[in-house]
């Protein structure tokens, strides 16, 4: 027959224990924290002030006032005026803007002729969700700006097609295609995941059997332990990455158009930074168990504050700051400027630093929580 004394026993002692295992406990209570926080404030699925470049070709009072309208509206933020298309080309391949507006010569003239004259608009479409909403709201910016001096026209030119046509091409991505932005993606999730629990694991684990005395025993140094117990895991990540471009390419057609060297270098420089980074959590955690609770309270915002699922420019300052101070975020913007637009070292150099600052801090903070360990 149940006790219900003998169930409140066991009760009472898992009370005891949870309320002793001060990281657990932490964990259970902070991860909802930070799930409602992420979910509720950081995420938005219609980005708005996307970083955007113009060039003007007819510098006429109807073009400023389209431009005028561009900087009001809530989903254009205008960071440059450009003076060639190349110019603004370059500043898409390299991340620094999402669109490029092209006023085109003659446009007033053309307008008031009722020629119907084209406004290019140049979409980064490599993350289509980003694209989406700035592209639709264009029609309505463009509406709002024109109209007063579409009320001047003569009546014959006022009724039929709209008096301005805005071409619309989707750069790196002209289907619009979600693989496109998502498959490139996953190598930054899997190497996140994979390097940051495998490293974690793995000394914790020497802990809980006893074996690090062991290896302490002999005459190796802390730093020694930490490159030797780390590198062979450079490996594993150089596979991973090879099937994920392999699949990538065979099964969702996923094109690789820039150098694979500058890829490479930000691909070792991102797995040594996991590393270290699951290094550390391994100084900290007591068991493998907490090492894990640990490595998903990483995990998670390096999903939804990168990039990677959400646009990155539509969150909120505090949520771009933690997003930039993880490393998974800097390289899923190398991973798809090089796949998709074929950047360089020059074009993709913004994004190794951090990379390697963060390593190198990771580095020394591991390497002194490991020294005061064994201490």
């Amino acid at each position: 027959m149940i006790s219900f004394a003998r169930i409140k026993a066991v009760f009472l002692k898992e009370m005891v224990q949870m309320r002793r295992d001060r990281p657990t406990f932490a964990i259970m209570i902070m991860v909802p924290i930070m799930q409602l926080g992420l979910f509720g404030f950081a995420i938005d699925t219609d980005p708005r002030n996307m970083p955007a470049a113009v060039e003007l070709r007819d510098d006429g009072p109807l073009t400023r006032s389209f431009l005028a309208s561009l900087r009001q509206s809530d989903y254009f933020r205008i960071v440059e005026i450009v003076h060639s298309l190349d110019e603004g080309e370059s500043l898409m391949k390299a991340g620094d803007i999402s669109y490029l507006i092209v006023i085109p010569e003659n446009f007033e003239r053309d307008f008031v002729r009722g020629d119907r004259p084209q406004i290019l608009i140049a979409a980064d479409a490599s993350d289509p969700v980003a694209a989406a909403g700035p592209i639709a709201a264009a029609n309505e910016i463009a509406r709002r700006a024109f109209a007063p001096e579409l009320e001047r026209l003569p009546r014959k030119l006022r009724g039929g097609a709209p008096p301005v046509e805005l071409v619309i091409q989707r750069q790196y991505n002209p289907a619009g295609e979600t693989s496109m932005n998502i498959v490139p993606g996953l190598l930054g999730v899997i190497l996140t995941m994979t390097m940051i629990m495998i490293t974690a694991i793995a000394l914790t684990r020497e802990v809980e059997r006893g074996t690090i005395e062991a290896l302490l025993s002999t005459p190796v140094r802390a730093s020694e332990i930490m490159i030797g117990k780390t590198t062979p895991y450079i490996l594993v990540g150089a596979i991973q990455a090879t099937i994920v471009l392999i699949a990538g390419r065979i099964v969702f057609h996923i094109p690789f158009v820039g150098d694979l060297a500058p890829f490479l270098v930000a691909m070792t420089l991102f797995i040594f930074a996991n590393l270290m980074l699951g290094y550390l959590i391994s100084t900290v955690a007591r068991t493998q168990m907490q090492a894990m609770q640990m490595t998903f309270f990483i995990f998670l915002p390096s999903i939804l504050l990168s990039g990677f699922m959400f646009p990155f420019a539509a969150m909120p300052g505090w949520a771009k700051a933690i997003g930039e101070a993880l490393p998974i975020t800097h390289f899923l913007r190398i991973v798809r400027e090089v796949m998709l637009k074929g950047a360089g070292f020059s074009e993709i150099r913004g994004e190794i630093w951090p990379i390697a600052l963060i390593l190198a801090v990771l580095a020394l903070a591991s390497l002194a929580r490991f020294r005061r360990t064994l201490d």
